[in-house]
């Protein structure tokens, strides 16, 4: 076996240069390096390596000012082997708050000739480019490990009771051949002498980890197989661990990989890991180990996840939480002064064994707590549990962040992510404890919820205006419109507008819901301050300012839900957790008001298959919808067809296939909205933008569609999120590019639910019992069959 010593002067001294197969070709004349520079990156170009392809883009990368990661790898169902891989823009993704998103990649396939050669490429990125950028890190870092000093601290979903492991308090001193060496017994992770050496010979320093090997401590064992991967190439977290059932004590820990499993997109299965077992003398033996990953390594990568033990003081006596990430999202979260923890102490060892029973009864439960890493304390409490991450998945478009607690003097800072399912009803994506009202602690809290979600971003987000709210969630959902919550709006007013005579709040209230445009909108509030004299007036300048966050006329060209532009929001938990919920009962009352709202959920599900809302027009679009709609979403576009009757429409121009209608109200000449519509492909649109801010179409449209003898609604005009097998949408996301593991646990949580209703009405007599169990069985023949 060759020491860790070698392995790393021979990684030192490689020189890995790519010159593609193409280049070489047409560069004859020139050398090697002007020739790799002088080419763009496109498609069909060849290379003899994956290697070789990455570090051209390297190359290419640092001519134009970007860096490099390398990304996903896939490998062929019949021999496993690396089928084609992605090398992308460091900026990739969001799980760093250096990240934004970028989808700048190049990927090579391998073709039967065992050439490499580049299929797909995307070269814009949404970032600047420097002046020169810096190619991806080839070499080993320095093995000296920083201190952990980030914040945030996600806790794996899918691992039911597990003791995280000490942290070393002090800074170990690199050791030859990469290997850091850890005092044993006390796991205080303390750097070792010689003396140390001689009296420690369990686990030897340059050692590859083997079954057999020895250690006096968890703790060392947990150190030793870090500093492992960091010289071999790969992140470790704290996998499984076993208890005894005589005495409940811990028998043996599982260390693995970091994209073992793959409840996150950056996971792919890896099945690396080391496990071991407490002997009888108290120490601790490697019984069981695979050293063998499924995708590339990175050696001299830095295992900066720290593990760090959870005190008496920290949970109020709980040994046993899921592991615990000290990676944060970034060197800004770092901490420099104590914090305020709004959350009692109390809280903490309820709601964490609340959250480990949970896990026992559902795998797709999902929490996380951040800590303060000036003293270690929890502070940010985020969890989710299955129901709520396959909602978002189904209604994630449009997210309400309510944080009604703020409101008066509640006993504890609950906050709620809520989505708007395909009956209009209110659906729970996710609970929080708010420890302050810091950037650092939204950061934290946004980030996590994503990660619990998959990626899955929302198109828009209703949420309070305060600055903190605001700059994280341009940093974590970009894109994505920000509505300011009704209630601070109507608060802020009522503070601001005091003083103000009542013609002016009139006029304000009519320039605020009347105007239809946002052109209208802004003539309309420059001639109310301008008559009152009100330019100087600092709050309705900074409101003016942010018209786009929450005046109705900026608001309607962006998807809502069909959440009322000026109506408050209704609590999720409602009256059921309110300022005066004691601690002993907040548990069951939270449980009780979620099963309430999934229970009015259940029911709106088997009346929109069951019944049948009678007709009220002989149009064949009306039927349409009937069909698919749910029985809320139908009513509604059944309204917009009934009053489309009362409204007349005229020509007033057409150029081509594109003709625009005035629309107007009988006997209302205010009434009145323009709709645009193309012939060529049926395309429609209104000034009133309905179906921009609802989904729905508005009856304006439907009105110009009755007169052109449309008789039939195109789908594009047919949301999926509003029809009853709306629960089924995620499907279509399989030719927009989501990833497999994304795909998976959307279909795991799809499968469960469907169970999971099979069992309830199944188990409520007898016949139905037999009727379930024989659709179950006939189904399981076919799916037999398939395979």
């Amino acid at each position: 076996m060759e020491s860790a010593d070698t392995e790393l002067t021979s990684f030192n001294n490689m020189v890995a240069k790519a010159y593609p197969v193409r280049i070489l070709h047409h560069n004859n004349g020139i050398s090697e390096e002007e020739g790799v520079s002088g080419v763009e990156p496109y498609v069909g170009l060849e290379f003899d390596t994956a290697e070789e392809a990455r570090e051209y883009y390297n190359a290419y990368a640092a001519r134009t000012g970007f860096k490099v990661r390398t990304g996903q790898l896939y490998r062929s169902r019949t021999d496993g082997t690396v089928s084609s891989r992605r090398f992308v823009c460091s900026k990739e993704g969001f799980q760093l708050n250096s990240r934004t998103g970028c989808t700048a990649f190049i990927r090579v396939q391998r073709r039967d000739t065992g050439k490499w050669v580049l299929d797909q490429i995307q070269k814009e990125h949404n970032h600047e480019l420097g002046g020169e950028g810096s190619v991806e890190e080839t070499t080993p870092r320095p093995s000296r490990a920083p201190a952990p000093t980030k914040l945030a601290v996600t806790v794996n979903p899918h691992r039911p009771k597990m003791k995280v492991v000490d942290e070393s308090d002090r800074e170990p001193r690199s050791c030859p051949g990469g290997f850091k060496r850890f005092k044993g017994g006390g796991g205080e992770g303390e750097e070792s002498d010689d003396h140390h050496r001689t009296q420690q010979p369990k686990a030897v320093t340059g050692t590859e980890p083997y079954a057999g090997l020895e250690f006096g401590s968890a703790n060392e064992a947990c150190q030793f197989y870090q500093a492992y991967a960091e010289v071999v190439g790969f992140r470790v977290r704290i996998g499984q661990l076993f208890r005894s059932k005589v005495d409940n004590s811990i028998t043996s820990r599982r260390f693995v990989c970091s994209r073992e499993g793959f409840q996150h997109p950056s996971r792919m299965g890896c099945g690396a890991y080391m496990r071991i077992k407490r002997q009888d003398s108290g120490g601790w033996i490697v019984d069981r180990l695979n050293k063998d990953h499924n995708h590339d390594l990175e050696p001299g990568k830095k295992n900066d996840a720290g593990m760090k033990k959870i005190t008496d003081d920290v949970t109020g006596g709980l040994d046993s939480v899921d592991l615990i990430e000290l990676n944060g999202f970034g060197n800004n979260n770092h901490l420099k002064k104590t914090r305020e923890n709004r959350i009692g102490k109390e809280w903490y060892p309820l709601l964490l064994d609340y959250f480990q029973t949970k896990q026992t009864e559902d795998m797709g439960f999902s929490y996380a707590v951040e800590l303060d890493v000036n003293n270690g304390s929890c502070m940010s409490i985020f969890w989710a549990d299955s129901r709520a991450r396959f909602a978002c998945s189904q209604f994630g478009d449009t997210v309400v962040f309510d944080t009604s607690y703020r409101k008066g003097s509640y006993a504890v800072p609950f906050a709620t992510f809520i989505g708007f399912n395909h009956h209009r009803q209110p659906v729970l994506l996710g609970c929080a404890m708010v420890a302050d009202e810091s950037k650092e602690v939204y950061l934290w809290l946004f980030q996590t919820w994503l990660r619990a979600m998959s990626g899955r971003r929302p198109r828009s987000i209703v949420a309070d205006q305060d600055l903190p709210i605001q700059q994280a969630l341009v940093q974590v959902f970009p894109g994505a419109h920000h509505r300011y919550s009704a209630w601070q709006i109507r608060e802020k007013e009522r503070e601001n507008l005091r003083p103000f005579p009542s013609e002016f709040k009139y006029e304000y209230e009519k320039c605020i819901y009347q105007t239809q445009t946002t052109v209208e909108f802004d003539s309309v509030w420059n001639a109310l301050i301008n008559k009152y004299g009100l330019r100087d007036d600092i709050w309705l300048r900074e409101i003016y300012e942010q018209r786009e966050n929450w005046v109705p006329a900026y608001l309607r060209a962006s998807f809502f839900a069909g959440i009322p532009i000026n109506g408050t929001i209704e609590p999720f938990f409602g009256a059921s957790l309110d300022a005066l919920t004691p601690l002993r009962e907040f548990i069951s009352r939270y449980e009780q008001a979620l099963e309430q709202r999934r229970e009015e959920e259940r029911k709106e599900d088997f009346n929109s298959y069951n019944l049948q809302p009678f007709l009220q027009t002989k149009e064949p679009v009306e039927e349409q919808c009937r069909r698919l709609y749910t029985l809320t979403v139908f009513r509604i576009f059944q309204n917009e067809l009934v009053q489309s009757y009362n409204y007349l429409c005229g020509k007033n121009y057409e150029e081509g296939a594109i003709t625009r209608f005035l629309v107007k109200k009988c006997g209302d000449e205010s009434d009145k909205h323009v709709v645009t519509f193309s012939a060529t492909n049926l395309n429609s649109s209104c000034s009133c933008q309905m179906f921009e801010h609802e989904g729905l179409l508005c009856r304006h449209i439907l009105k110009v569609f009755n007169l052109l003898n449309v008789r039939e609604l195109p789908s594009r005009y047919i949301l999926h999120r509003w029809t009853k097998n709306a629960e089924f949408g995620f499907v279509r996301d399989m030719e927009s590019g989501v990833s497999a593991q994304d795909l998976k646990a959307l279909m795991v949580w799809s499968l469960r639910e469907a169970a999971s209703k099979y069992i309830e009405f199944g188990t409520s007599s007898l016949e139905k019992y037999k009727l379930a169990y024989e659709i179950m069985r006939e189904g399981g023949k076919k799916l037999c069959w398939q395979r």
